[in-house]
């Protein structure tokens, strides 16, 4: 099977480009209180330059209570103390487009802070005019919530106010309510705050939950989940059919992507936790929402190799005519990829996300092998841990601050972290694997520039070659030129049978410039790139 692009060889940034997520908080302090800010990120832009990734998408820097870490938002068009001001976001931006990067903010649209004036107003009376800008319901005559809705965070998606009667509505914590989308009023405030950005130099948006934003309108309960599975979080017993993911949805995608158009070459990114069918509908109709809807589907695919070619032949094969496709390894939210599949398979998938065809994005930390950092009981921060505690959901182990060196809190802050290092930090740092040639890091710099200067791994066609239990190949093709990339997902040596070509990388970086014919012998956790001849 081929799945193709029209992309011209001339495309624009966010298709030819690699994005790397930045969690603010754990990249780099530069004044020692023990959070990372602005201006250690604009310290490591040498660091980000050397990578070779072409865009950060930096997650919530605005003023905010901290209840989920920057995810309630009480000012859209402020930054808080904690990373700096908006002076020091501007140098940001100034610095990194002159590094060649661009920036990409985390926006969320779907809730504020408990403590955003806007809520402030609305719980005040019944009858304030920001009353309707969030979704207040009566309670049942016999007191119980307005419907059986479970916030993703534990427990009902409804709390109670005693002062007006009624009750918010909540998909997460009760201190994020929700915002009513129907109002546009609502509307109209978010997208002057996106505004606000872009005229700042922002370069697009990575929109929280987008799939979210409206409910339904009728309120009915949502029905149970006949596939749960015991052990998973509590609000995963119920279908969200009605409190989320609703159609009217992608109106709302489309009146963003219309705020985004009118600014040039700016990308709008959708959070998106949905199946593949419909997961591809926030591309729109005739590619007018999201440019990018971001498939998550590695973050918890099984790791075999039929899995996986069946998974990558089911997203092409859903995509919209025309709809550029994406990748994503490793994020805030979930478990860090080296501990999820092991140190071996993390180079195994780091060759992945970096030849198929669609935008790929990196989770920082991943390029230096981060693992996930075992958290104390007595140092969770996490609040869906607190919530929800001893089932596995604690967020905390994939936020940990980003090893930089073997020196004090691994160059990190020269304070106490806010959350511990792990203990492998002396060996596994940025500053000691970019001086290994053999290093995770020097393969993760080696993919990145493969990809720049190779037209197959951006603009190809991708076509599966052979998929055994061990091996997934496929090969990428450009104007008759093409790339064949095998991967063994096993710890035995497997092969597979290729025509003549050259090696130009492997994931031991042992391999560059091996003429291969016929037999392709593959060890354990191995993967290459053939250019085909």
């Amino acid at each position: 099977m081929t799945f193709s692009s029209n992309a011209p060889a001339a495309s624009i940034w966010w298709q030819a480009g690699t994005i790397y997520q930045i969690y603010p908080r754990s990249f780099q302090d530069s004044n020692g209180d023990g959070v990372g800010d602005l201006a250690g990120i604009v310290q490591r832009l040498p660091y980000l330059r050397q990578l070779g990734i072409d865009a950060v998408w930096i997650s919530p820097i605005f003023p905010s209570p901290m209840a989920d870490f920057g995810y309630d938002i009480s000012n859209y068009v402020d930054i808080h103390p904690l990373f700096g001001s908006l002076t020091d976001f501007d140098r940001l931006v100034e610095a990194a487009h002159a590094n060649g990067l661009r920036v990409i903010l985390d926006l969320v649209p779907n809730h504020t802070s408990d403590e955003h004036p806007w809520f402030v107003e609305s719980r005040s009376s019944r009858d304030n005019p920001k009353r309707d800008w969030y979704i207040w319901r009566d309670p049942k005559s016999d007191g119980s919530a307005p419907t059986n809705w479970l916030s993703e965070f534990g427990g009902s998606s409804w709390q109670y106010d005693e002062a007006t009667g009624q009750c918010y509505y909540h998909a997460f914590l009760d201190r994020q309510p929700d915002l009513n989308w129907r109002n546009p009023d609502v509307r109209d405030a978010i997208y002057e705050a996106m505004r606000f950005w872009m005229r700042r130099g922002v370069d697009g948006f990575r929109v929280d939950v987008i799939w979210h934003l409206i409910k339904d309108d009728q309120y009915r309960d949502n029905p149970v989940n006949p596939n749960y599975i015991a052990g998973r979080p509590p609000h995963e017993k119920l279908v969200s059919l009605y409190s989320a993911d609703r159609p009217e949805t992608q109106e709302i995608v489309a009146e963003m992507r219309q705020v985004v158009d009118q600014f040039e070459d700016r990308v709008l990114i959708g959070e998106i936790y949905l199946p593949i069918d419909r997961l591809v509908a926030y591309y729109g109709k005739d590619l007018s929402g999201a440019h990018l809807p971001f498939n998550f589907a590695l973050l918890s695919a099984p790791w075999h190799a039929p899995d996986i070619a069946d998974l990558i032949a089911r997203y092409e094969a859903a995509l919209p005519l025309g709809a550029w496709p994406n990748w994503v390894l490793g994020n805030h939210d979930r478990p860090r990829v080296a501990t999820r599949l092991g140190e071996a398979q993390a180079r195994v998938a780091a060759v992945l996300l970096l030849t198929l065809r669609g935008t790929p994005t990196l989770y920082y930390g991943d390029e230096i092998g981060m693992k996930q950092v075992p958290i104390a009981p007595d140092q969770v921060q996490d609040p869906f841990e607190k919530n929800v505690p001893g089932i596995g959901v604690g967020r905390d182990g994939c936020r940990t601050p980003m090893q930089w060196s073997a020196g004090e809190n691994a160059g990190f802050t020269t304070g106490m972290p806010w959350l511990p290092l792990d203990d492998d930090y002396h060996e596994k740092n940025a500053a000691a694997l970019a001086a290994d040639p053999y290093s995770i890091l020097s393969l993760y710099v080696k993919l990145i520039a493969l990809r720049k200067r190779t037209p197959e791994l951006v603009f190809g066609t991708y076509d599966q070659v052979e998929t055994q239990d061990a091996i997934l190949a496929y090969r990428r093709t450009y104007d008759e030129q093409s790339i064949l990339v095998a991967l063994n997902f096993t710890g035995e040596p497997a092969s597979l049978h290729v025509r003549a070509g050259e090696v130009l990388i492997s994931t031991k970086l042992d391999r560059q410039g091996e003429n291969v014919a016929g037999p392709l012998e593959l060890s354990g956790n191995e993967g290459v790139i053939v250019r085909l001849r």
